[in-house]
């Protein structure tokens, strides 16, 4: 299913930007960035994030600006309205997602709870 919920979760440019170069970088124009949510991490839900060029039969793709998101339905349910940004600064460089529906985060932004 691609781009029915491409309101539902989106990018920042400075995210689409990292992706395509990431993507470049490696010389593979099929990669896609996949966010899952595990079970884990100080808040009960970690982000995860890899690029994959595998997609699942239940798996929903966003595509934006030409660059594309891979997500569990399941995941979708807990990063509804998102956005997913990259943020480099003096503490290093990583991709975060901005979650209305955390009710809680650590201090590190990589886990939450609901």
């Amino acid at each position: 299913m691609e781009n029915a919920f491409k309101s539902h979760l989106q990018f920042t440019e400075k995210a689409i930007k990292k992706i395509k170069n990431l993507i470049e970088i490696e010389k593979n124009h099929d990669l896609k960035l996949r966010i899952y949510i595990n079970g884990g991490g100080c808040s009960g839900f970690q982000y995860q994030f890899i690029f994959d060029t595998s997609i699942n039969e239940d798996d929903i793709i966003i595509t934006q600006s030409e660059v594309s998101l891979i997500i569990d339905p399941i995941s979708l349910q807990y990063l509804y309205g998102g956005q997913i940004d990259y943020l480099e600064n003096l503490e290093g460089s990583k991709f975060i997602v901005s979650n209305p529906n955390a009710k809680n985060t650590c201090g590190c932004g990589s886990s939450f709870s609901i």
